[in-house]
């Protein structure tokens, strides 16, 4: 099965584009899960969710809605004390809902390849051995075939990118190496990934319909191989990501709720 949507869903930029003008705050989330069944949640990169947080999320979302979390910073950046309980047992009301789908560890460019490294994504996965865990990788040295091997060994799923192919950044391909299969769309947006005022600019892209087709045999790809494909599009600034993840849904004949 493949879920789409985007990358967060609190952004206030979104209003006009995606939420209605008048539309409170409050009401975001329920508006955004009348589109879509899934939402990737980048708030727990920052913060460990509270249960109040939690509970909203719940209610204000029908039964069939999942969440993927992604992986606080502590966990994926700092990686100097990682407390695996504490963000296991944050997020651990989503799962007792039967709402969370996965869990994405997005390490930095500066994490390599190097034994060090493969043996804290060992850790890491012991650490949150009860929750599908997906890792994303942002260097080009990890695009080799021993990273899928080592995933799979672990059953933690490879985080797929779509990316300006500038040197040193993760190329275009598409593999499952879990039952979890991930895709994320960050936009091609070359002029502005590493010379930007506002890090949002570097996501600032609107995709195409023919660039979303590049993707279909690949999608299609990770799908057959995983019981669970995600499709995020991280592509935020003025609901970019919410356009191309409703192009996406039409060419792979997702409906949208909507519809």
């Amino acid at each position: 099965m493949i879920r789409i949507g985007t990358s967060g869903f609190s952004y206030k930029d979104w209003v006009g584009p995606v939420y209605p003008e008048k539309m409170p705050e409050k009401d975001w989330l329920s508006f955004y899960a009348s589109l879509f069944s899934t939402v990737e949640l980048n708030v727990t990169f920052y913060r460990l969710p509270s249960t109040r947080n939690i509970d909203a999320w719940l209610r204000k979302t029908p039964d069939d809605f999942l969440f993927t979390v992604k992986a606080f910073r502590g966990l994926t950046h700092e990686r100097e004390n990682p407390d695996f309980a504490a963000f296991a047992d944050s997020i651990r009301p989503l799962a007792e809902a039967g709402k969370l789908g996965c869990v994405l560890a997005q390490f930095p460019n500066s994490f390599h390849p190097i034994p060090e490294n493969k043996e804290y994504l060992k850790r890491l996965h012991a650490g949150l051995e009860n929750h599908p865990l997906v890792a994303e990788f942002r260097h080009a040295a990890w695009a080799r075939p021993e990273t899928l091997e080592l995933l799979r060994g672990l059953s933690m799923g490879y985080c797929c990118v779509d990316e300006p192919q500038l040197r040193g950044l993760m190329p275009p391909a598409a593999a499952a190496t879990s039952p979890v299969g991930y895709i994320r769309f960050h936009g091609r947006n070359a002029a502005h990934w590493y010379e930007h005022t506002d890090p949002a600019e570097r996501y600032d892209y609107l995709y195409t319909a023919e660039e979303l087709e590049e993707w279909l045999p690949k999608i299609r790809e990770v799908e057959k191989d995983s019981e669970e494909t995600y499709v995020y599009f991280n592509n935020h600034p003025h609901g970019h990501g919410v356009a191309g993840a409703k192009v996406l849904g039409r060419l792979l004949n997702i409906q949208r709720r909507e519809e």
